[in-house]
C-alpha cells in the first residue's frame, strides 16, 4: 500500500425521538457555556438564543453529536481519523415505513 491517504465518505442517517426537549436543549446549553467552547460572548448569547426558539429540539442536538461519537459506533476502528464532517439535524414526521419495518436490525 501506497503511504497516500485513502479517504471514504461515511454518512449515517438516524432518526431519534425526543422525550424531553427541554433537557436536550439543557444539555447543549451547558456544551454552549462550557469554557473550553471556542466562541466568543456574542457567539454564545446567539447560540443559546437558536437552541431555546427552537422547539423541535434539533439545534439543540446538533451541538451534542461529534464526528468521533459516530466512529465509536464502529469497534475496532483505531485506524482512521475524521478529516472533514457535516452534520445535519432536521425535523422529521417520525419512522418511514422502512425504517419501522427494519426498527431493531443492527
Amino acid at each position: 500500500m501506497s503511504d497516500e491517504g485513502k479517504f471514504l465518505r461515511l454518512t449515517v442517517e438516524l432518526t431519534v425521538e425526543v422525550l424531553d426537549v427541554d433537557a436536550l436543549q439543557a444539555a447543549a446549553l451547558g456544551e454552549i457555556r462550557h469554557p473550553d467552547a471556542d466562541l466568543t460572548d456574542e457567539e454564545r448569547k446567539e447560540q443559546a438564543e437558536l437552541v431555546t426558539t427552537d422547539e423541535t429540539g434539533a439545534t439543540a442536538l446538533q451541538w451534542l453529536i461529534e464526528p468521533d461519537h459516530v466512529l465509536s459506533l464502529v469497534q475496532h476502528i483505531d485506524e482512521v481519523e475524521p478529516r472533514e464532517a457535516v452534520l445535519g439535524v432536521e425535523p422529521s414526521d417520525g419512522l418511514s415505513e422502512d425504517e419501522d419495518e427494519h426498527e431493531h436490525d443492527h
